[in-house]
């Protein structure tokens, strides 16, 4: 049976990070659809998700099991859509664990079927977030060795 993982975010931008999760978890999926939704918690995009798509894609151009969707519905949803059994999630810490854990068990309940798979973030990559990448990019830093593309 194939094992289908979704790993959902928003992905503003996406990361190094992010790229080691899934690199990783490719040797425990057959195939990984890299979910890029629309968080109601987050007023405006810093990058658009027609850019990020185009990014990502260009990443992942040579494997084939990775794909790039974008989503405006529940992460349970769209893991029933693509028949995926598994959520990906990434944990720099404990504040991570606390909302990512909180967020596993409604998916559970939204869809019974549904496990969420924690990887614990690459010590060299503990101290990235998308919202610091966002901040020194705003303010004209080189952001350039924490995405795996060209800004």
């Amino acid at each position: 049976m194939k094992k289908t993982a979704v790993f959902p975010g928003s992905f503003d931008p996406y990361t190094n990070g992010h790229h080691d999760i899934v690199m990783r978890a490719l040797n425990l999926f057959d195939e990984i659809i890299i979910g890029i939704g629309y968080n109601s918690s987050k007023q405006n995009r810093y990058f658009e998700i027609d850019t990020m798509v185009n990014r990502i894609e260009e990443v992942y151009k040579d494997i084939p099991q990775v794909k790039v969707v974008v989503y405006n519905e529940l992460t349970s949803t769209l893991a029933k859509k693509y028949d995926a059994g598994f959520l990906i999630r990434g944990l720099r810490n404990t504040t991570d664990f606390e909302y990512e854990n909180t967020i596993s068990q409604m998916n559970r309940y939204l869809n019974e079927n549904l496990e969420t798979v924690f990887l614990i973030t690459s010590p060299q990559y503990a101290s990235i977030s998308s919202t610091i990448i966002r901040e020194v990019h705003r303010y004209g830093g080189n952001v350039s060795e924490f995405l795996p593309y060209e800004v």
